[in-house]
């Protein structure tokens, strides 16, 4: 089940801005579960239980890419990235290309070793590389449907490795709304202690703008992100994919609410659920509520986040959903 679900929503494109078709999947598994709304900025919301607001999950909807900004005259497309992609992922790629009408097929091209006389094999900066979609002209390329402002994603391969891991592109953060659509799934006919929220938020990778949305509107007593936990170097300490669930208690964005933390922990060991703690980079959804609300980001460990590969380990995935699941319930 969640090797389906996860192959099926990592496949889907949206990048910041632009997650509309991943709403669209969730509110379709959503549908025969529980009621939604999406409010002004495309935060998709489910609100379960009744009373005084209680807590809020949050697990983004968009994925990093390249959106196109202009057409040249010999057909090629310029692009500038959305979110952290390292410049050396780029070069030699072979990606989606998202229009109105549908989707293209596009390289961004390398030089050959043949033909490096120099021998220089420095990083190629993104803005000066182009996309190809084998059109000749600007003219050829507008008739293939593609416009300034649609988008590019990296061609995405699923696999399952060794029965145990998932490798793919976006999991990051799709692993999050697969496991907050579980919670939901076996959540919805509980009685819960106040209204617990789940949202799907959008446009995290440029800043958390949807997260910043819903801190505008709503002051729960806790705010937990479910995202991803870059993983594994000498920052991460011990943290291991197969090792279960991860606090993630200090990134770039936070240090996380310790006393929050603690119980956290207090209800994984009451339930048996392997847990683990940690530091790594980057910043969550969570951080945004800092000012008002006691905060925790949950996750599980990813290897090679924002490349084309990013991989975690399924039983890791399924100690996180136990984990939200016993929250709501115990917290």
């Amino acid at each position: 089940m969640l090797v389906e679900e996860l192959m099926e929503i990592t496949q889907i494109p949206g990048i910041s801005g632009y997650e509309e078709k991943v709403r669209e999947k969730i509110g379709e598994w959503l549908e025969p579960y529980a009621d939604y709304t999406v409010d002004t900025i495309g935060n998709l919301i489910v609100e379960l239980g009744e009373g005084e607001l209680k807590a809020i999950f949050m697990a983004h909807m968009d994925e990093i890419g390249l959106l196109i900004t202009g057409i040249r005259p010999d057909g090629k497309l310029t692009f500038r990235k959305i979110g952290g992609i390292d410049d050396r992922l780029l070069y030699g790629r072979h990606l989606d290309v998202i229009t109105e009408s549908g989707k293209l097929d596009g390289v961004i091209g390398a030089l050959p070793v043949h033909l490096n006389l120099e021998r220089k094999f420095d990083t190629v900066p993104w803005n000066r590389l182009v996309i190809d979609i084998g059109a000749e002209s600007r003219e050829e390329a507008e008739a293939l449907g593609v416009k300034v402002l649609d988008y590019a994603v990296f061609k995405k391969h699923f696999a399952v490795l060794n029965d145990r891991y998932v490798s793919t592109r976006s999991l990051d953060d799709r692993f999050g709304v697969v496991a907050l659509i579980e919670a939901i799934k076996d959540l919805v006919d509980h009685d819960l202690d106040g209204k617990w929220i789940f949202a799907f938020t959008v446009q995290e990778e440029i800043g958390l703008k949807g997260a910043k949305f819903l801190a505008e509107r709503y002051s729960p007593k806790y705010a937990f992100a479910i995202d991803s936990f870059a993983c594994c170097s000498n920052l991460t300490g011990d943290v291991r994919l197969g090792g279960g669930a991860v606090i993630r208690a200090v990134d770039n964005s936070a240090i996380y609410t310790r006393r929050l933390a603690r119980k956290v922990a207090e209800v994984a060991s009451r339930n048996e659920i392997p847990l683990q703690v940690g530091v790594t980079g980057g910043g969550t959804d969570a951080s945004v509520f800092q000012h008002k609300s006691e905060v925790l980001a949950l996750s599980v460990p990813i290897k090679y986040l924002h490349s084309e590969v990013e991989t975690l380990n399924l039983g890791d995935l399924e100690a996180l959903i136990k984990l939200i699941e016993a929250i709501a319930f115990e917290l």
